[in-house]
């Protein structure tokens, strides 16, 4: 490692994962191309809605898969990848709506951006996990809460665009402020040294091994390890429930706060756009208090939080307190994605956190295909959220029944651990 490399800073670490986890979570905006895409395409909701659909699919597979080019090649060539992934699907969106074309916009939207934005999501977070050994959570917090906060940037911007330069310029524009931010932020990504350590941890005894391997006392797994492990499984069906219920109420916010709180159509809509704000504050709030309470009862309260939450909706008729309850879950939703890279690195440490962070992000990519279709089909056939939100309920309850077997496992090996520890200390 370069001299150079050796004394960088960690919070400017930091700022870069932000960067380029602010500009890819701009597909939290996604929806302000719904309208003008449908009037100056003549393409339907549902072809519209397709892209966005193929983008998350697409980001957990990339994820899942080059969490292995990214322990490899290391965080910079990652995020540059990730970068130029980017960047093209943007604006090779643009090109593809001046062409008139719905296949190529599914394929640089869809296929392109959204390998962009798998890589670009793993990318930072193994580096951040070990620059921040002694605040995880934190740490990974702040990047995704980059993820969660997207929005609020492309939001007005993405309007002002589109309204003063069209569809295809918006997408020129945002693909290439994007670009130029995730090669800044990758730009300035390295690993620290071996042997490095935050002040507040270099006169702690052990130090270097907290800081390094797994702060539950459990081993270090290789990702292939990791993935053949129960508790890895476990925590892939928490994370999938997690984000089903979340993603529900992303994609149907504000049809159920008319139809349930009687909202009109234009409070509905100034309500959910504070979703993202609540996205974003619950990644660093929860994250943050996950370092001191623990991942696994962060976890836990994740979901007594929804079931209660989930099982009240139905009957609450003012339109704020529904939107508080609707808030309080979405909290939870970026709460849970921004536990997780610390999480894994918890049970599995941190030798390759960001290939097996990979593979978990595929249970994000095939709920948020889950989530939405099913209210959708039981809000077709029943014409009523609340049988949905009831539904949902009951996977809520299994997820809480799978945090509380992963406790009692953790506490298993745990125990396991120790005897073997004590046994070999013995020996010697």
């Amino acid at each position: 490692m370069s001299a150079v490399e050796a004394t960088k800073n960690r919070w400017l670490i930091a700022a870069s994962a932000v960067a380029i986890h602010l500009s890819i979570g701009s597909i939290y905006a996604y929806s302000i191309y719904q309208i003008p895409l449908n009037e100056t395409q003549g393409w339907s909701t549902s072809s519209v809605t397709l892209a966005f659909s193929i983008a998350i699919f697409v980001l957990g597979i990339t994820a899942a898969f080059l969490g292995k080019y990214v322990e490899k090649y290391g965080p910079r060539k990652s995020g540059l990848a990730a970068g130029v992934l980017f960047g093209l699907g943007m604006v090779g969106s643009g090109v593809s709506i001046q062409l008139g074309s719905l296949p190529m916009f599914l394929a640089t939207f869809g296929v392109l951006s959204g390998m962009g934005i798998g890589l670009g999501y793993i990318s930072p977070i193994g580096t951040l996990v070990e620059w921040f050994p002694d605040r995880r959570g934190m740490a990974t917090g702040l990047a995704v809460m980059g993820f969660g906060a997207g929005a609020l940037l492309t939001g007005p911007l993405g309007n002002f665009l589109l309204q003063n330069y069209g569809v295809a310029m918006a997408f020129y524009a945002l693909g290439s402020l994007y670009f130029v931010l995730m090669v800044i932020g990758a730009s300035y990504l390295a690993k620290p040294k071996d042997d490095w350590l935050p002040e507040g941890m270099q006169d702690e005894e052990d130090a270097h091994e907290k800081a390094t391997s797994a702060l539950l006392g459990l081993e270090n797994l290789t990702a292939r390890e990791a993935r053949t492990s129960p508790r890895f499984w476990m925590v892939w069906l928490i994370i999938f429930i997690n984000v089903s219920a979340g993603i529900m109420l992303l994609a149907f916010a504000s049809p159920m706060l008319q139809q349930i709180g009687g909202a009109t159509a234009t409070t509905a809509a100034f309500i959910t756009g504070y979703i993202g704000v609540f996205n974003g504050g619950g990644r660093i709030f929860w994250s943050t208090l996950s370092d001191y309470i623990g991942r696994t009862t962060t976890y836990l309260a994740f979901m007594i939080i929804q079931i209660a939450a989930f099982f009240v909706m139905p009957q609450l008729a003012g339109v704020w307190i529904l939107a508080s309850v609707i808030f309080l879950v979405i909290t939870c939703y970026g709460g849970g994605f921004a536990c997780l890279p610390a999480y894994l690195s918890d049970l599995f440490g941190t030798d390759e956190v960001s290939a097996i962070h990979g593979y978990a992000l595929t249970a994000w990519s095939i709920a948020g295909v889950v989530g939405p279709q099913l209210a959708s089909f039981v809000l077709e056939s029943t014409g009523s959220y609340t049988n949905a939100l009831y539904i949902m309920n009951v996977t809520l309850v299994v997820g809480l029944v799978t945090v509380l077997v992963l406790r009692w496992r953790i506490g298993k090996l745990q125990a396991v651990s120790s005897t073997q520890e004590a046994r070999a200390a013995t020996t010697d």
